[in-house]
């Protein structure tokens, strides 16, 4: 009696052991990396990993605690992408400080993609968000002023910290994990705030949530623009780091999708989901790509569309849950043979 009374807090203490030990590994491999890898190919694919898990974790703050899927993320990417190199280049500011306002930009005009779109539901919201990403890579496209659609190139005349360019691909590393660990510790914020247990009502129980009083136009509108500044943030990133932006790079709907299945891959509406997605889809989206070249043009949607499908028929918790729940059922087998191995001992007495 008093063994099965007591046995709940030991194995909430041995997972908590073991979560802590899991994220110290990680974070040591992450700070140890740089060091290790000498490969440009390699260090860039994990560049890309951090910066696809940032992107996930922004995306996941409205998809996966507020429960609005979006499929026009692209346009708060772009949005931020667009408005650091414009400051750069047309007004002469420093790219760290045209990445803050970049974010800033785009929580400011997420209110008005708020009040279109966040009166819909379900499929309606996802389809209108994809309207108007495409709406702005169209605007985008044709003004002359950002580049039209030859785009826009930041020059290497000047490098260094001070100017966010590098002719080596270390400090972009250095920036992607501090941009990801950054997100990530908004997220926890988030979670442990009055704000997360809203949005995790309005995601589970709207029509309660209404009736305890839970404004939930306003808590989903405060989700949309906390997730478009740190998606724009990944987007003046990306500009950096690529010194060259088109339309088709940081507005396409293709990039939305991989944001929204980078999170759903992984775990939606968990902290680390979205990481772990980065790192399966990044890495077999460079493999695929490295196999095909040119020739492969479309296979990274393909492999979208097939893990899409592979996610909601046998996942749908993602990695993480399935994960979780395969860890359950063996801790409940243990359990249970146990008890079978108690019963036949007092049995024999």
């Amino acid at each position: 009696m008093n063994n099965k009374t007591f046995s709940g807090p030991p194995a909430a203490r041995g997972n908590a052991t073991v979560s802590t030990l899991v994220l110290c590994a990680v974070a040591l491999i992450c700070v140890v990396l740089p060091f290790v890898v000498s490969s440009p190919s390699y260090m860039n694919l994990a560049i890309l990993v951090l910066m696809a898990a940032q992107l996930g974790v922004a995306w996941n703050v409205l998809g996966g605690y507020a429960g609005q899927v979006s499929l026009g993320h692209a346009a708060f990417y772009g949005l931020g992408a667009y408005a650091s190199t414009l400051l750069t280049l047309k007004f002469g500011f420093n790219p760290w400080l045209g990445m803050l306002a970049g974010g800033l930009i785009a929580a400011v005009l997420s209110v008005g993609f708020g009040w279109s779109c966040l009166r819909l539901k379900g499929h309606y919201f996802a389809m209108a968000t994809i309207a108007v990403a495409e709406i702005l890579q169209i605007v985008f496209t044709n003004w002359e002023f950002a580049g039209a659609a030859v785009g826009l190139t930041l020059s290497m005349d000047k490098t260094g910290w001070a100017h966010m360019v590098f002719s080596d691909k270390t400090p972009y590393y250095w920036l992607a994990l501090g941009l990801l660990v950054v997100t990530l510790a908004a997220t926890v914020a988030i979670e442990l705030s009055h704000l997360g247990y809203y949005l995790r009502a309005i995601k589970d129980e709207p029509d309660a949530a209404r009736s305890i009083g839970v404004d939930i136009a306003r808590y989903k509108q405060i989700a949309l623009s906390i997730s478009a500044f740190f998606t724009a943030l990944g987007g003046s990133l990306y500009a950096q780091k690529e010194l060259y932006i088109d339309p088709g790079s940081v507005l396409s709907t293709a990039m939305s999708i991989k944001m929204a299945l980078v999170s759903i891959l992984g775990g939606v509406g968990t902290l680390f989901g979205p990481v772990v997605g980065a790192v399966v889809l990044t890495t077999i989206e460079e493999v695929t790509r490295s196999s095909f070249g040119g020739s492969g043009k479309g296979t990274d949607l393909i492999i979208y569309a097939g893990l899409i499908v592979v996610i909601a028929v046998f996942y749908p918790s993602g990695l993480l849950g399935w994960w979780r729940a395969r860890v359950e059922r063996g801790r409940a087998n243990l359990a249970r043979d146990s008890d079978s191995a108690q019963l036949d001992k007092e049995g024999a007495r």
